[in-house]
């Protein structure tokens, strides 16, 4: 776990070798439709299981407490947001609600998916330790 957290950029390296790293053109078009259809597909999923659409409003952002950590340092906030929005997480917990029988765990690795889509359709990657804006995708915020 920790080569492929050091891969993903927790090593101290400064802003301007991740900006070098972020996707742009064709490929970031690719991977934004590929959160989109991430979105869609769990949006669908979500509505043929019948679950809550109150639940979905309500938890919706809710992965996006995870940037409080951004509060301790930029190398916690960017581990901890990248934990939380990442499919290797979201996938297994819907997985895994569908193949138990466990609505709960359904819903939340649905929303999770929508989540994690919608960020990424909308230019929002994962997070370099540099800091907030540097992205898997591209650099956000102010230049």
């Amino acid at each position: 776990m920790t080569a492929i957290l050091t891969h993903l950029g927790y090593a101290n390296a400064s802003a301007p070798a991740r900006a070098a790293g972020s996707a742009s053109g064709g490929v970031r078009a690719v991977l934004r439709l590929e959160g989109a259809a991430a979105f869609a597909a769990a949006i669908a999923l979500y509505g043929h299981a019948g679950f809550s659409w109150l639940a979905f409003v309500v938890l919706f952002l809710t992965p996006d407490l995870s940037m409080l950590a951004y509060l301790v340092g930029p190398r916690a906030g960017a581990l901890a947001y990248n934990l939380v929005h990442t499919y290797a997480l979201a996938l297994p917990v819907a997985l895994a609600g569908f193949a138990l029988g466990s609505p709960v765990a359904s819903t939340l690795g649905l929303i999770l998916i929508a989540h994690i889509g919608f960020d990424r359709m909308l230019g929002f990657g994962l997070k370099y330790a540099s800091g907030f804006g540097d992205t898997h995708l591209s650099r956000i915020g102010r230049e």
